[in-house]
């Protein structure tokens, strides 16, 4: 068929796969993945506080994003897609923003698309499930960002049970809660209530009794991976449909609140930039644990059996994944039709 480039630019990092899509001997669609890279950008910094992108933010954005259409142009991809998440939606100044993306990504006729949360946790879901077996589910997927946290409920063909998009994430709570380094108690403490509170909202909104298999997908999830499993370099073969087991997670959560960034960032998994906000998205991650045992536990009082293993797998793919299955599905309509 042809090559399929997707890009994602959220609070902290923008991303882009590129994936060349082919259809096999046997009639069936083959995806290889070409290149998937991440730059942090933290197009968020201080966005919560003055509602507007910064300069400086903006500029670290056109630098990646010019890179990566001339990777894109190099490797003679068609068809882009680039969608901007929470950092975006609301700032004052997001024109500036969008006439930057427009620029940058002529050659494909596109632009940078906000997308709400609904459709961000849609798009999360379909790349984060696609290597599990469908008999693992439904799905509970979790996709941690920088300014907020997509959780969704659902079944390997797509259907959704349930979805909310509530807004913690690494770089909101570190800004706003966690200013020092490492953070002292009662900083931790206060994020921690924030965070209970929207959990407090999944709870009411998502089926999360319903899943049989938790998902966690992006980069606070694949970090603690590989600091759990004492990856000497990010190995993205070793994190993809790992578990962490919650018992584990929480003590290595604390040992990562009671360390400094300068100590964290020089961890060779860390990626370089992530170290400033990692806190913020295990403080996020502590009160998704907290929330699926409150789930069990409201399952087990109604008699109903303990329907949510206390564990995530995860998952390398992720929104870029379902971006590109969603170009791909275009493509595939307009042929047909």
């Amino acid at each position: 068929m042809t090559r399929f480039g997707a890009v994602d630019c959220g609070t902290n990092s923008i991303r882009m796969l590129i994936t060349d899509v082919r259809r096999g001997d046997d009639g069936v669609l083959e995806l290889t993945e070409l290149h998937r890279v991440m730059e942090i950008v933290r197009l968020g910094e201080g966005v919560d506080a003055t509602g507007r992108l910064a300069d400086a933010a903006l500029e670290r954005v056109r630098g990646a994003l010019t890179n990566y259409a001339d990777l894109m142009r190099a490797e003679g991809v068609e068809a882009v897609r680039m969608v901007a998440t929470s950092a975006s939606r609301d700032a004052s100044n997001r024109d500036e923003f969008f006439a930057m993306t427009r620029e940058i990504l002529s050659d494909w006729g596109v632009e940078a698309q906000v997308i709400s949360g609904d459709e961000e946790a849609a798009l999360s879901f379909r790349g984060a499930v696609d290597d599990f077996h469908p008999e693992e589910g439904p799905f509970c997927v979790i996709d941690v960002g920088g300014g907020s946290t997509e959780v969704i409920v659902g079944d390997y063909d797509g259907t959704v049970h349930g979805a909310l998009s509530v807004p913690m994430g690494s770089v909101r709570l570190t800004e706003r809660f966690l200013v020092d380094s490492p953070p002292p108690p009662d900083q931790v403490e206060a994020a921690r209530r924030y965070v209970a509170d929207q959990t407090k909202r999944v709870l009411e909104s998502v089926p999360l009794a319903g899943a049989r298999t938790i998902v966690g997908c992006a980069g606070t999830f694949t970090t603690l991976t590989a600091l759990a499993q004492g990856l000497e370099t990010y190995d993205p073969s070793a994190i993809h449909l790992s578990t962490l087991r919650f018992g584990a997670l929480r003590s290595l959560n604390q040992s990562v609140l009671d360390t400094d960034r300068r100590t964290l960032a020089e961890n060779p998994v860390m990626h370089p930039g992530r170290a400033d906000v990692f806190a913020g998205g295990v403080v996020v991650i502590d009160g998704l644990m907290d929330m699926f045992e409150a789930a069990n536990a409201e399952a087990k009082e109604k008699g109903t059996r303990d329907a949510v293993p206390l564990e995530f797998h995860v998952s390398e793919k992720d929104i870029l994944d379902g971006i590109v299955a969603g170009l791909v599905d275009e493509r595939l309509a307009r042929a047909q039709g």
